[in-house]
């Protein structure tokens, strides 16, 4: 059975978010590693020293492990940014950094800017 049957909920019309350039159905409310893991996505960093794979650890925001790109701002917390139509999510290499600009960029803290 479905689990959005099960608890009654009636989300809001799916729509695309995009992983690696790829295309991913998103709900409204859902955080982005609610999103990759119902695509199937399981792991979307890699750690520093070793370059090995990592997804969600404790799903609440307390470790670093879910780390993603969105929108071109790195060091997102998957379990916690709310993804929005048209987010451009990617895989985090190491800290994130690596040709990434920040002059000007303002999104809150959550991924987002605006």
């Amino acid at each position: 059975m479905n689990p959005l049957e099960l608890a009654g909920a009636r989300p809001g019309p799916a729509f695309t978010v995009t992983f690696d350039g790829r295309p991913v159905r998103a709900l409204p409310g859902q955080t982005v590693a609610a999103v990759l893991w119902a695509a199937g996505i399981t792991s979307w960093r890699t750690t520093r020293g070793e370059g090995r794979p990592r997804g969600v650890f404790c799903g609440i925001g307390v470790c670093f492990d879910c780390l993603v790109t969105v929108n071109g701002r790195p060091n997102q917390r998957a379990c916690l940014v709310p993804v929005r139509p048209g987010d451009a999510i990617g895989t985090q290499q190491g800290t994130g950094h690596a040709g990434v600009d920040h002059v000007g960029a303002d999104d809150g803290g959550d991924g987002h800017a605006g």
